[in-house]
């Protein structure tokens, strides 16, 4: 695998369920940790949605590579928040033959 330049700070999040307070259960972000990744925008579109029109954007982004399992290791349905940007990730795979990235195919939406 080429040079990578893990650049940009990240925060790795996973939904957590948490007691409303009302004796049910609400989802809410959680932070797990902070990772150094490269990001590559792939494409997108524009789709409507029920708020109206929503840009998709496709993103690969690479980071070093974690055990399974591990806190550190990005998992489908996690997302990265670099910034105010949210990355909902889709897939997650080895980036190279060594295991030293990996890459993570992930979605960025914004209100158009």
């Amino acid at each position: 695998m080429k040079h990578v330049r893990l650049n940009l700070s990240a925060i790795l999040e996973a939904r957590a369920l948490v007691p409303d307070g009302a004796g049910g259960q609400a989802s809410q972000w959680q932070e797990l940790g902070q990772l150094w990744v490269a990001l590559n925008p792939r494409g997108g579109r524009l789709v409507q949605a029920e708020g109206g029109a929503v840009a998709e954007t496709r993103h690969r982004i690479t980071t070093r590579a974690a055990p399974v399992g591990h806190a550190n290791r990005p998992e489908p349905g996690q997302r990265l928040r670099v910034g105010s940007r949210l990355f909902h990730i889709k897939a997650v795979h080895e980036a190279d033959f060594d295991g030293r990235f990996l890459t993570c195919l992930a979605e960025e939406e914004r209100v158009a």
